[in-house]
């Protein structure tokens, strides 16, 4: 029943930056695979961006290059560092660790 908290969404301009974040306490077995996902309106939830405990990483084709997920072991988080974004890119973004529960998610809007 542990849900995420994600944080650090919110507006911004057409070709700026985004870091979210989300806390990761746990056993490796309980976080990883972790991913972050994106529901935009009228769309179904997709995964965007993937990362497993040995470090190894999956991007989707419509944010490859752009978006960055890694992890800071000291603090517990994982992130998603969001560059370059697109009026498309508006969403509720979802923080998914493995055995977690689905959170609440942070809205992010592209928009001038």
């Amino acid at each position: 029943q542990v849900q995420p908290v994600e944080s650090g969404g919110g507006l911004v301009q057409p070709g700026g930056s985004l870091r979210l974040s989300c806390v990761v306490s746990g056993s490796i077995y309980s976080i990883y695979p972790m991913g972050w996902y994106r529901q935009a309106p009228g769309r179904q939830r997709g995964l965007v961006a993937q990362l497993t405990a040995s470090g190894s990483t999956w991007y989707a084709d419509s944010v490859k290059g752009r978006f960055t997920i890694f992890r800071d072991d000291v603090k517990s988080v994982v992130y998603l560092e969001m560059n370059s974004l697109k009026p498309e890119d508006t969403a509720v973004y979802f923080c998914k660790p493995n055995r977690f529960a689905w959170g609440q998610g942070t809205q992010v809007t592209v928009s001038s």
